[in-house]
């Protein structure tokens, strides 16, 4: 087999591994999808391997950017403070060991509950500033998701044009 075919291969299997893992954070998804891109770039080369990789990346990391900046930018909106976003971490990290999957989505909901009740002692303030938090944050994950899904669709269009003018 050749290696084009091989490195596509992988390729692609690398992209369906990172578009995955922008809702089930295992990895940076969109970091890896950009890797991957110009990995796969590098290797084949070529005008079409280049174009695709370089507005596939753009695609990956402006899901990215727009991830953290919703996030950052609702938690500041909520005036959440780095406390209790780092007991929500922690929490995550716990969680993703306790319960398989959804350990780290629990974890960081129930952290970020518990550091903003006590900051606040009041518990419906802080349960609406952690929903809100929360919120933000699916909205992140659901642009990151369509963005690496989306450079992944460019990227099987720039694969058949490659492989059809091969």
């Amino acid at each position: 087999m050749d290696t084009q075919i091989i490195t596509t291969i992988v390729a692609g299997l690398l992209l369906v591994v990172a578009v995955l893992v922008t809702v089930i954070p295992v990895l940076p998804g969109s970091l890896l999808a950009v890797l991957t891109l110009l990995g796969w770039a590098w290797i084949l080369g070529g005008p079409v391997a280049w174009w695709t990789a370089g507005i596939g990346m753009v695609v990956a990391l402006i899901g990215w950017s727009a991830s953290t900046v919703l996030t950052g930018h609702n938690l500041k909106k909520q005036m959440i403070p780095r406390g209790s976003i780092l007991l929500a971490v922690l929490l995550a990290i716990v969680g993703m060991f306790l319960i398989p999957v959804l350990g780290l989505f629990v974890g960081f909901a129930v952290g970020l509950l518990l550091g903003e009740y006590l900051r606040r002692k009041n518990f419906p303030a802080a349960l609406q500033a952690a929903a809100s938090a929360l919120k933000a944050m699916g909205l992140g994950m659901l642009v990151e998701f369509g963005c690496a899904a989306l450079a992944s669709s460019v990227w099987m269009i720039g694969v058949l044009i490659y492989f059809v003018n091969r």
